[in-house]
């Protein structure tokens, strides 16, 4: 209880704190192709892109594809399950629950914000295909980013959020690829 109250309060501090820049992004991102752009991004990095690159691999990897496959597969579980528990022990607000001249732009998949989920999975296989395939690594970069971006941009998360996601997507995914080596 006592580091759900500290972390509690240090929310708060960083939500004043980072109020500011979320509203500047939310605001600046008004012109509708832009953000129907951001929203088709958000929306296929629900999992959508992911899956079917996952199930691409086994065509596009020759030999090690299925293997590949299976790794993002269930490091993907794991990172599910690593960022359903920390919203629910941690529970940050979405920024535009705590400031509501801040601009939902797309409904969230579930209530709370930190980390960011859809940042941690998209860096977590980016991660993965940097080590596995590069080339392909090299293609995908501008979807990660752009998730990454949406996260803020839609209102749905803070830029903390999308920072610690990448962090620990970013280590998971280099963790898995690590411990497929060894």
């Amino acid at each position: 209880m006592a580091l759900t109250s500290k972390a509690s309060r240090f929310f708060e501090l960083a939500d004043q704190r980072e109020f500011a820049v979320c509203q500047a992004i939310n605001r600046s991102v008004r012109f509708r192709p832009i953000l129907g752009y951001f929203r088709v991004v958000s929306r296929l990095g629900d999992g959508w892109f992911w899956y079917a690159l996952i199930l691409s691999l086994p065509f596009y990897a020759g030999d090690s594809g299925p293997a590949l496959a299976l790794q993002m597969a269930l490091t993907g579980l794991t990172c599910t399950l690593t960022y359903k528990a920390l919203k629910r022990w941690l529970i940050r607000e979405r920024p535009f629950i705590s400031f509501p001249v801040i601009n939902c732009a797309t409904p969230p998949l579930d209530r709370y914000s930190f980390p960011s989920g859809h940042t941690l999975h998209a860096v977590c296989f980016q991660a993965m295909l940097f080590v596995a395939l590069p080339a392909l690594a090299w293609c995908v970069l501008p979807f990660t980013l752009s998730v990454a971006a949406s996260r803020v941009i839609l209102g749905l998360h803070y830029p903390s959020d999308v920072l610690a996601g990448a962090l620990i997507g970013g280590t998971m995914g280099w963790a898995s690829m690590q411990w497929l080596a060894g």
